[in-house]
């Protein structure tokens, strides 16, 4: 059966009518073009729609205490966001990665590596924290920056290249580390970490956490570059139809290295964190980080496939499952029970996608 496409508004083209008579613009009888647009934007609030029910549903479950409901309390709540700092970063990479049509597997490894340097760096070679921390981003960038070369230069998929970087981190942590934990202890002498750094593992006024603000002020930043940059739009294009792109101009090495450099980056900020909020540096953290993120990624609406989704639903999808994690562990819930609920809720959001392609 032939299927016709109603004719584009955007390129105000007259239109013959069948009867003849006067040319008609497209814009005033494209109706299955409005209802599309109508149904891609209530898509594009999935995630903030979803974030809402989730957290009326853990009002509704939360355990109370003395009349005050615990998931509302200001300590639970510093908590959850706290928690989610790390792996809501981590997505803000990933989000990058997956607009693009690739994977990033390697990014909970290279804040493994990120962790144990910043560890290492400081008690062991007694550098202070803005060296340590300078060099230790600069290796998150330079590891995913030669993914993301190996990816566009060799035509090697990312899952692969990334599922190799994996194992490479997760080698170098080790042997940077002697595959121990490296443990952080504060003061001034030898073998003893800046008391400054301790900051990451405190809060403002006692309310809001230190890891959650540097998340927050890093997803502003990300919704920026998302929606107002030339280097956003090649990104989309390139996860649209990478050919097409590249004959249309897009520098798709240069953004490809960039996007992962980028995701390298902000697996390494947030295992600069994570080192400060556990005082070590293991190699074997960030474990199954990277699932996490990519959980938060296709929550918020991102297409798996690439060229659609945003930086606000990767947002709300890392909250989300921040607030799932909290409130199953609220309720005492088994934790193999907490791992079956999040992926049936990974689930519902792949098959939203499903279906949102084909009403659209």
């Amino acid at each position: 059966m032939t299927h016709l496409r109603a004719p584009d508004t955007d390129s105000g083209t007259p239109v013959r009518r069948a009867g003849g008579g006067d040319a008609q613009p497209a814009g005033r009888w494209r109706r299955p073009a409005g209802r599309a647009e109508l149904v891609e934007r209530l898509f594009a609030l999935q995630s903030l729609f979803a974030l809402l029910v989730v957290f009326v549903l853990a009002v509704a479950v939360s355990p109370r205490r003395d009349g005050e409901i615990l998931f509302l309390s200001t300590e639970n709540l510093g908590n959850i966001v706290r928690a989610v700092s790390e792996i809501g970063i981590i997505a803000v990479g990933m989000t990058f990665v997956v607009l693009l049509g690739g994977i990033d597997l390697s990014v909970g490894a290279i804040l493994g590596l990120s962790a144990v340097g910043t560890a290492t760096l400081m008690v062991d070679s007694g550098l202070g924290i803005l060296p340590a921390v300078t060099v230790v981003l600069l290796i998150g960038a330079l590891f995913g920056a030669l993914q993301g070369y190996a990816t566009a230069r060799l035509g090697i998929q990312s899952f692969i290249v990334t599922l190799a970087g994996l194992q490479v981190a997760r080698g170098l942590a080790r042997i940077w580390s002697g595959g121990l934990g490296i443990p952080i202890a504060y003061g001034d002498g030898p073998q003893q970490a800046p008391p400054a750094f301790e900051l990451l593992n405190g809060s403002i006024n006692g309310v809001l956490p230190i890891p959650a603000v540097l998340f927050v002020g890093i997803g502003v930043a990300a919704i920026v570059v998302l929606r107002k940059t030339a280097f956003a739009r090649h990104v989309y294009a390139i996860g649209g139809n990478e050919k097409a792109a590249r004959l249309s101009g897009v520098p798709v090495l240069r953004v490809k290295v960039a996007v992962f450099a980028i995701a390298g980056l902000l697996a390494a900020v947030a295992g600069v964190i994570h080192a400060g909020q556990l005082n070590q540096g293991s190699p074997n953290d960030g474990a199954g980080y990277e699932l996490d993120a990519i959980a938060a990624v296709v929550i918020g609406g991102t297409s798996l496939a690439g060229g659609t989704g945003s930086m606000a639903g990767t947002l709300a999808g890392a909250l989300l499952l921040g607030i799932l994690n909290n409130i199953l562990a609220l309720n005492n819930i088994d934790a193999n029970v907490q791992l079956l609920i999040k992926g049936l809720v990974i689930v519902a959001a792949a098959a939203l996608q499903k279906l949102r392609r084909s009403i659209v």
